[in-house]
């Protein structure tokens, strides 16, 4: 039979929410299955999509304008879909994303203004068949993920450096889009302790898994 194509799963959520440790929740429980899988990132996944993260982050380049910020992270999201996640997919193994198109829906749209038309049309552009299977938004109050992003002890980046209100409109954003695709999103409280929020997570992955396993069964 053919081998199933792989799941495609994406956690969204602004600085501070716990996505890089939920990615590696994730991928234990994949693990735990005997699900192959790759984790990866965005901006980034590629040597040229990860050179132009850097162009993104930095304090010390020339400030790219709100536009050219937006292009960037659509170039950087072609490379990545071309090089790594399609390919995956199409191997049947499972890509565990920090970030897609949903960031870019929330910091370049809900965050800089940019306009929803420019984003679907970029969407389109770049990734019109494709979309993830499953998105964990990880939400929690803008001042408490700030003082989390405070803890670490790290120079913030570009992006961490905004205002509150900068990360409000994100958060904002960000809901509007689960809203908008209740069938794809899964929001996740991501202010609860770290096992209240781990317990969200394996109870929404875990019929994604289920499916796999049964489908892999009947092969």
């Amino acid at each position: 039979m053919t081998k199933p194509a792989g799941y495609f799963i994406t956690l969204e959520g602004g600085e501070g929410v716990g996505k890089t440790t939920n990615v590696e929740f994730i991928t234990a429980q994949l693990d735990a299955a005997a699900i192959p899988w790759i984790k990866t990132r965005e901006p980034g996944g590629t040597p040229l999509a990860e050179a132009i993260r850097g162009l993104l982050l930095s304090k010390d380049t020339d400030t790219p304008s709100d536009l050219t910020e937006l292009l960037l992270m659509f170039a950087a999201r072609a490379q990545h879909l071309d090089k790594v996640i399609r390919p995956a997919l199409e191997k049947g193994t499972w890509v565990i994303c920090d970030r897609f198109t949903d960031a870019s829906y929330a910091y370049q749209g809900g965050g800089r203004g940019q306009s929803e038309t420019k984003l679907e049309v970029l969407e389109q552009l770049v990734h019109s068949d494709l979309q993830p299977n499953l998105t964990f938004l990880l939400d929690m109050p803008v001042e408490a993920a700030s003082l989390r992003v405070d803890s670490r002890g790290q120079q913030r980046d570009r992006f961490e450096q905004e205002q509150l209100d900068f990360f409000q409109r994100v958060r904002d954003a960000y809901l509007k889009r689960a809203h908008q695709h209740p069938l794809r999103f899964r929001v996740v409280d991501a202010s609860l302790n770290l096992q209240a929020v781990q317990k969200q997570v394996k109870d929404y992955l875990q019929p994604l898994i289920d499916e796999a396993l049964a489908t892999r069964s009947r092969a």
